[in-house]
């Protein structure tokens, strides 16, 4: 199973004939993306909150591929409403299974917050969006292996229990701090998933997200926990 960063939090994840992509934020809107939203073709597509810098291109992209989508319920009428197909519109705990595609994804606890964007003029301005109900993480399974994106989040306790419940292979984990955890939380919070290995993202795409992703790695490494650090259009066997 193959995993395809594009930068911030967007990343695809391919078995077989199934290409996931979640929170599609891409060129020209995601400054350090490798593609636009019609370079990407993809069969399913998640997403774990409302803000822009993960919605940004979700229209775009399910436009042009028509694929199964699946989002927080809100944010899946929202989907719905700018006219896309084949949506799906779970809430917290809510799993949809793609039997034949060997997918599912399960929404999980998120602290952050959510607010889909503003105006066409200023769409990453929360002042003229919406706020729409909780933000999400989600549990893939994919290929015999179960990935927890844990999304927008600051550090907390319940991610041990997620890990638990789940035996999460991989944990991508947001490091950027300012607008979630920080690189330090975050390598606790590998330590309380326990997983096995972890991917950062959310980290170096504005100014106020910059850190060092290799001294992530290092700290999660002290612990026996393999990071792979990816630039945007890296890929990585998982």
């Amino acid at each position: 199973m193959e995993i395809r960063y594009h930068g911030h939090s967007c990343f695809e994840l391919s078995h077989g004939d199934t290409n996931l992509i979640v929170d599609p934020f891409l060129a020209p809107n995601n400054p350090i993306a490798d593609v636009t939203a019609e370079d990407v073709s993809v069969t399913h597509l998640a997403l774990t909150h409302g803000h822009a810098d993960h919605v940004a291109d979700a229209v775009a992209v399910a436009t042009k591929n028509k694929p199964q989508c699946v989002a927080m319920v809100e944010v899946a009428n929202w989907l719905e409403m700018q006219g896309v197909e084949n949506v799906s519109d779970p809430n917290l705990g809510g799993t949809v299974r793609f039997e034949e595609d060997g997918l599912s994804i399960k929404l999980v606890q998120a602290w952050h917050t959510n607010t889909l964007p503003g105006s066409d003029d200023r769409p990453f301005s929360a002042e003229l969006g919406t706020p729409i109900g909780t933000p999400s993480g989600l549990i893939i399974e994919i290929g015999g292996l179960t990935i927890y994106d844990a999304g927008d989040t600051c550090l907390f306790g319940d991610m041990e229990l997620i890990g638990k419940r789940h035996g999460v292979d991989v944990a991508l984990l947001p490091i950027g701090g300012h607008y979630t955890m920080d690189r330090e939380d975050a390598a606790y919070a590998a330590e309380l998933i326990g997983a096995k290995r972890v991917v950062p993202i959310h980290y170096d795409t504005f100014p106020p997200i910059k850190t060092d992703a290799q001294a992530f790695a290092a700290d999660c490494e002290a612990n026996g926990i393999e990071a792979i650090v990816l630039n945007p259009g890296e890929t990585a066997e998982l």
